[in-house]
């Protein structure tokens, strides 16, 4: 199957740097393939870094050749005076083509309200291939569980919030994983056609969590003890076929849904962003609600393109980040320009609150109230005459 990695796995040739309006404040630079986010307990807010990969073993992976390094992280920053910087987890595997760009890495991460952090590790291929690549690569397609002094089974007492700062401090060496989501797509492959995972949106709920499998076009439920099932399954559709494929009018290529993200909305159900696979047409991602114990995803809404985020704010409000605007011209990233922020209003319409973002990687509300997005999400940190700043976290405040 095609997951996120058909959407990473490229070489960047075309530069793109976000423009400052007055409702956005950038809030950290210099970030290596930054993508999902969230505050935690102590009100700091995490991001997940997929890296840069490295100099170790190269294997097939999305468009080409990507190579195995440790340069991935958890960073935290700091929202109080000065913003403080910080990588509190690192030493994680990211696997990433030469050069760096749309590494794969840590992707997803997550707070539950004792404290515990969950972070995802993407992959993008068949599970078998992360065999033997480095020596923390069977931490590819996994779920992490973070608790102070770094990532460890389940069987620690809560998280003591005044010690919170220091949850992932040298977790590098000695990473434990939580529970195998890539193994699960391997034995049961809940949308046959061929085995792929890429585990992506992640939400803590405490007594158990959810993950969105971007390659295996599945939800998934994870129990306290890391057992994975599946929630439900999001289907092959049939859309019409680019005039470049040189089929016959009207000919249609089956399209996977590639689901990157999931959030619990204010009724208690799963809500869940849809990316979609090649052809990525314009208007077609849909946002899935899935009942709360599994079940048929049913279309909440329609018409967006390529979801990779998805936030309720407190008044209730949907927002919706798109990574891109449909596929882009050969030769360059998949998905041309620009990423968006969209809010579906209470009476359905849209309100396009931001949209000059590049391949911004994930959203989370703050306590603030205010949108946090990461941005240049495919960045390997500063490029000279390119993505000076690298990869970034967006503050864009809400009305």
């Amino acid at each position: 199957m095609t997951g996120l990695r058909s959407l990473f796995g490229c070489t960047l040739l075309a530069a793109a740097a976000a423009s400052s309006a007055q409702q956005v404040e950038v809030v950290a630079n210099g970030l290596f393939n930054p993508r999902g986010l969230a505050f935690a307990p102590d009100g700091a807010l995490y991001v997940a870094e997929a890296g840069k990969g490295g100099d170790g073993t190269c294997i097939v992976a999305g468009e080409g050749p990507s190579c195995y390094g440790q340069t991935g992280a958890v960073v935290r920053i700091d929202l109080g005076s000065g913003k403080k910087v910080s990588r509190v987890l690192r030493g994680l595997p990211s696997l990433a083509p030469e050069g760096g760009f749309g590494a794969t890495g840590p992707q997803g991460i997550s707070f539950a309200g004792t404290g515990d952090g969950k972070v995802t590790i993407g992959l993008g291929t068949d599970p078998a291939a992360r065999e033997g690549v480095g020596e923390r690569s069977a931490l590819f397609g996994q779920v992490l569980l973070v608790r102070p002094f770094g990532i460890a089974p389940p069987v620690q007492p809560p998280v003591n919030k005044a010690k919170f700062k220091s949850v992932m401090q040298a977790a590098g060496a000695g990473s434990k994983a939580y529970a195998d989501i890539a193994g699960f797509e391997a034995a049961n492959d809940p949308v046959p056609g061929g085995v792929d995972s890429n585990p992506n949106g992640m939400l803590a709920l405490g007594s158990h969590d959810v993950v969105a499998d971007a390659g295996g076009n599945s939800l998934l439920h994870v129990a306290e003890g890391g057992v994975v099932s599946a929630l439900a399954v999001f289907d092959t559709r049939e859309v019409p076929a680019p005039p470049f494929l040189g089929l016959p009018p009207g000919a249609t290529i089956p399209m996977q849904a590639v689901p990157t993200s999931v959030v619990q909305g204010p009724d208690g159900w799963l809500y869940v962003g849809q990316l979609t696979g090649f052809p990525f047409p314009v208007g077609g991602a849909n946002v899935y609600r899935v009942p709360p114990d599994g079940g048929t995803p049913e279309v909440f809404a329609s018409g967006f393109t390529n979801i990779i985020g998805l936030a309720f704010d407190a008044q209730q409000r949907l927002y919706v980040l798109q990574i891109g605007n449909g596929l882009a011209a050969p030769g360059g990233p998949p998905l041309q320009p620009p990423g968006r922020l969209i809010r579906v209003n209470g009476d359905g319409s849209r309100t396009i609150i931001y949209e000059n973002l590049y391949y911004p990687g994930g959203i989370t509300i703050g306590p603030d109230g205010a949108a946090y997005v990461t941005n240049n999400g495919i960045v390997p940190g500063p490029v000279a005459g390119a993505f000076p700043e690298g990869g970034q976290v967006l503050r864009i405040a809400l009305d």
